[in-house]
């Protein structure tokens, strides 16, 4: 399960090589529709990547932040750094993908 993020720990939990925010809302059909898929991903690349999920109802600061303008969003941190962002559903094969590119980038 990803672990929840908030305004006191996003920095601590985007610090490590590689981390994945996932930027959602309760109400967001399409989050939904990407939990599922997330889940799958997160247990695939576990010890890989880092998988964190940032409510943005109380949290939109941080989303402005990084310019989610829309959910759901997925922000790819480096270092503690936002590196790259995608928004939308995306079919699990086309992320697992992404994923690889990612990791092989950073190895």
């Amino acid at each position: 399960m990803a672990i929840e993020a908030n305004a006191e720990n996003f920095a601590a939990l985007t610090a490590g090589p590689l981390t994945v925010v996932d930027f959602w809302a309760p109400w967001c059909g399409p989050c939904k529709m990407m939990d599922p898929i997330m889940e799958r991903l997160e247990a695939q690349y576990q010890g890989k990547i880092k998988f964190v999920k940032m409510n943005v109802d109380g949290n939109q600061e941080i989303a402005q932040r990084y310019k989610v303008m829309s959910i759901p969003s997925l922000v790819l941190f480096r270092n503690g750094q936002a590196k790259e962002k995608v928004t939308g559903v995306y079919p699990e094969a086309k992320l697992a993908h992404y994923f690889d590119r990612k990791l092989a980038e950073n190895a």
